[in-house]
């Protein structure tokens, strides 16, 4: 999806920078209090309910913590409904969050994304696509061909009892993974910077001047670049893959890494099976099928073509998660001869696959990062005014969409962000 104010719906979790970063009770509280307010079936409630926390409450804490969850989504979500409606649900009105204290993850539940069944890389179109490029197109559905077309042979092998069903079963898995990661990365918004994108406050206490896009216009994140295809500007961009017909940046890399893993797996699992039936399986059991051969045969060219591909890319993206420099800033900086004079930090890991606990690392869902605004590069004034209004106890409210400015000058709300 195409974000229209820099974020999405799921996928901001904040850290909460002073002692009041949400507000009123939790709803645990709430319900908590209710209960012991009933007499004996309340009170009977009650204990029932303390002691399932204190059995259960440390096992998950361990469990939690054990898969690197570093925060709870059903308790640190920021629960307020920005399309909640009292006149249709009665006179009561919306609770407000609950308080939070100094460091405190919460989620911007407000989901700023457009509604649009439309194929694009603007920020009116609601599904992000790049269909300006051809050849990319192409490129991407060759890569769902060539991968159907090994799992159908291998499908075929188990049907002709040339392997056993359980390897041909693996094999199939990982090609689903392989193919559901290239999707997600395909059809993901890489990190595009919004026409409203303003500078963080580090940045605007570190910095006295700010790079502007000269094409797109807008503020310019650091290590972020304007791709011609996609005519969009992509945070932490590190290059267009044709292969994915789109471009990796921030938001989508976890799902190219992903991708990359799975498509090594599979050629090597598959030259791994291939080669112990050729080398070392000499019963009649293991003898293909006359017409599976010739499948078996091209397939091994494409396996051993896709390892050798894929291990380089794999290196290609570790040494830019090492060393944070992404291929077009190395590129650049080997031209110039400036690699020795590289200051980058390495990305954490944290920015790459979330904060949402290990178990979701290879899952080809979107990752919850533990601050947007810092793996984008830059925040926006719709999601600075929500945080602003929760802040002050007032209730929120919803910061009208800015329109894109007629002339070469940034629009008034977007100069009051940036430094005089």
């Amino acid at each position: 999806m195409a974000p229209q104010d820099g974020e999405g719906t799921t996928n901001n979790a904040n850290s909460s920078s002073t002692a009041a970063a949400g507000y009123a009770e939790s709803s645990d509280s709430q319900q908590r209090a209710g209960t012991s307010g009933g007499g004996g079936s309340g009170a009977g409630n009650t204990s029932n309910a303390s002691t399932r926390r204190t059995i259960f409450g440390p096992l998950r804490s361990c469990l939690r913590h054990s898969c690197g969850c570093d925060y709870d989504p059903t308790h640190e979500r920021l629960d307020y409904d920005y399309s909640y409606d009292e006149t249709k649900r009665g006179s009561k009105p919306q609770p407000m969050p609950r308080m939070r204290g100094r460091g405190e993850y919460y989620l911007d539940s407000f989901n700023g994304e457009p509604w649009g069944c439309s194929f694009g890389t603007g920020e009116e179109n609601g599904i992000w696509m790049n269909s300006g490029d051809q050849a990319g197109t192409i490129m991407a559905a060759l890569v769902w061909l060539l991968m159907l077309y090994s799992a159908a042979t291998v499908t075929l092998l188990t049907i002709t009892n040339g392997i056993h069903p359980l390897l041909g079963m693996i094999y199939c898995t990982l090609v689903a993974l392989s193919l559901s990661s290239h999707a997600k990365t395909s059809l993901t918004d890489p990190g595009s910077v919004p026409r409203t994108a303003v500078p963080q406050e580090t940045q605007r206490r570190d910095h006295t001047q700010h790079s502007m896009c000269g094409q797109c216009q807008t503020f310019k994140p650091p290590q972020s670049h304007h791709c011609r295809i996609c005519n969009r500007c992509v945070s932490r961009m590190d290059h267009h893959c044709p292969w994915m017909n789109n471009c990796v940046g921030a938001a989508n890399l976890k799902h190219f890494v992903l991708f990359l893993v799975y498509t090594w797996t599979c050629s090597a699992y598959a030259l791994a099976v291939f080669g112990w039936n050729y080398f070392f399986c000499g019963d009649e059991e293991c003898t293909f099928h006359v017409i599976v051969v010739h499948l078996v045969r091209v397939m091994t060219i494409l396996c051993v073509g896709a390892f050798l591909f894929t291990s380089s890319m794999l290196m290609n993206v570790t040494y830019g998660i090492m060393t944070g420099i992404g291929t077009i800033d190395r590129l650049k900086k080997k031209a110039t001869n400036t690699m020795s004079q590289s200051d980058e930090e390495p990305i954490p890991l944290k920015d790459v696959f979330g904060i949402a606990g290990y178990h979701t690392w290879p899952l080809p869902v979107d990752p919850v990062f533990d601050n947007y605004d810092v793996v984008m590069g830059h925040s926006t004034p719709q999601r600075l005014s929500r945080e602003h209004q929760l802040m002050e106890r007032r209730r929120p409210e919803l910061t009208p969409d800015l329109v894109a400015a007629p002339t070469m000058e940034m629009p008034q709300c977007v100069n009051d962000f940036l430094p005089v």
